[in-house]
């Protein structure tokens, strides 16, 4: 299953999305939020519409979270292409709710950063309240989809603070979407990609992740508590790079989608 949220005749909705002829369109709208649906989204009450070619949509950003927590350095090999020391437990930080930007709106650069750079990751949607998980616990039930993210990160800013909020949470420093999608299998491998003006620069899978995705949920649960809605970042492969106004960002995911983020400098 599929969803997105847009906006239309200044309403916002959720919708399901299918494909049709090959596709995606936007077919049905959800008559209640999918965070509400307490990690079963087959259960969620839909009303037919006209479908919407998800190409001709005005997207917004899929989520609305309470908070925002990445994971950094859970690849090796981007932990080492930045000349860090491989985490022994997983490394948190937070980007905050105003970073969040609908697909294909434009990421700002402030001026007070001169290098920028993109993080193509895995977007895991929380579904169900969840703190304190177990050793060995299983997550699936707390998770209610995955979706394509954008860690866009201020990388001299990164590295003058020492700790990265400033560095990570600007205004549109956190693109989301086009669409939440059930289904998949990180644990398998799920291929992310990150693409700038057509070109690849990140190619990596999940399987490779230093912390599986099952330690990363239940290691953040020990320190506060999940709720639905919230979106868990589970770091970026190696290839990260700096963008300039001008430049276009794709993030794509395995069984997601692609997520189109133009660049621009802040005024």
């Amino acid at each position: 299953m599929k969803y997105c949220r847009f906006q239309q005749h200044d309403e916002a909705y959720y919708g399901l999305v299918e494909a049709i002829a090959g596709n995606d369109a936007i077919v049905r709208v959800l008559l209640s939020a999918p965070e509400e649906a307490e990690g079963d989204l087959d259960s969620l009450r839909t009303r037919k519409i006209e479908p919407i070619p998800l190409d001709n949509a005005e997207l917004l950003a899929p989520v609305r979270p309470s908070k925002i927590i990445c994971v950094g350095r859970n690849y090796r090999e981007h932990a080492a292409e930045l000349g860090n020391e491989v985490p022994q437990a997983p490394l948190l930080f937070f980007k905050p709710p105003s970073a969040l930007l609908a697909p294909g709106r434009t990421i700002l650069r402030p001026p007070v950063s001169e290098r920028t750079d993109y993080e193509g990751e895995l977007g895991v949607v929380i579904g169900r309240r969840c703190s304190r998980l177990g050793d060995g616990e299983d997550v699936h039930p707390y998770i209610l989809g995955y979706t394509c993210v954008n860690d866009f990160t201020a990388r001299d800013l990164q590295s003058k603070d020492g700790q990265w909020t400033r560095a990570k949470g600007f205004d549109t420093f956190c693109p989301v979407g086009p669409v939440v999608a059930d289904g998949m299998d990180p644990w398998s491998g799920v291929q992310v990609e990150t693409r700038v003006n057509g070109e690849i620069r990140q190619s990596g899978n999940t399987r490779d992740f230093i912390f599986p995705l099952d330690v990363v949920l239940r290691y953040i649960s020990q320190v506060m508590t999940l709720e639905p809605g919230d979106l868990v970042a589970t770091g970026t492969p190696k290839g990260v790079g700096a963008v300039n106004a001008g430049d276009v960002v794709e993030v794509s995911v395995e069984g997601i989608g692609v997520l189109r983020s133009p660049v621009a400098n802040a005024s």
